[in-house]
């Protein structure tokens, strides 16, 4: 087996050349938050494989054993759900999104988090209509920065729920999906999702920023008939 490109000398090197002037104790912070990201990357990896056996007619017992955990165990873990027709890139904008809550010390993952997981993702189609509109991804983060409720005391471990207005948006995003007659959710969905969910405090930004829900709906459906492959976007 190849071993990953990766390796904890680089991780080293990459924080310390990001956070040159912070403490010791700031870099275990980060430190922390990075490995949680690694993790629920690892748990995108797992799933994305299970996905794949199952369509090949793989049983859960048979799964189950090639993770090293029982059939019942594997099956409650990785039981295609919400996020079952999620891309790639849309599925790392909501660890993005996680990773931001929990970067603010905030207790759940709310809708202005999802829009700056997806300014996280620059290879995703939302990022590109995002930055197209408003000239400047600073200008985006600044107006979700002032939306932004303050920071908690302490940040959170492990799993972040999401907000109610951040599940109707997911909702909306499938929604989305399903109104382009496309098999898959990704980035460009998301946004559109967000817009949707027009009491979230995401969609009061894009709003702001001069999205209105029926040009963001046009942007998008023109853009995907540019990209015959924007499947895994």
């Amino acid at each position: 087996m190849s071993p990953l490109d990766i390796n904890l000398a680089d991780l080293i090197a990459r924080l310390d050349e990001e956070l040159p002037d912070a403490n010791e104790l700031a870099r275990i912070s980060e430190a922390r938050l990075r490995a949680q990201t690694l993790s629920d990357l690892g748990d995108q990896l797992i799933d994305h494989y299970v996905s794949k056996a199952k369509q090949t007619g793989a049983s859960w017992t048979e799964i189950g054993d090639a993770i090293g955990v029982s059939k019942q165990a594997a099956q409650q873990r990785h039981t295609p759900a919400a996020f079952e027709r999620f891309t790639h890139l849309n599925r790392h904008s909501i660890v993005l999104a996680q990773e931001a809550a929990r970067t603010h010390k905030h207790d759940s993952i709310g809708t202005e988090h999802l829009l700056l997981g997806l300014l996280g993702e620059p290879r995703g189609l939302a990022y590109e209509v995002l930055v197209a509109k408003t000239g400047s991804e600073q200008r985006i983060r600044d107006a979700i920065e002032e939306a932004l409720p303050p920071a908690g005391e302490k940040a959170l471990r492990g799993h972040i729920a999401f907000r109610p207005e951040s599940k109707e948006v997911i909702e909306q995003a499938r929604r989305a999906s399903d109104d382009l007659g496309h098999d898959w959710v990704g980035t460009e969905h998301m946004l559109l999702g967000l817009i949707r969910a027009e009491e979230s405090p995401a969609a009061q930004i894009l709003r702001n920023l001069g999205f209105t829900s029926d040009e963001l709906h046009e942007t998008v459906k023109t853009e995907i008939a540019k990209r015959p492959a924007v499947g895994g976007e």
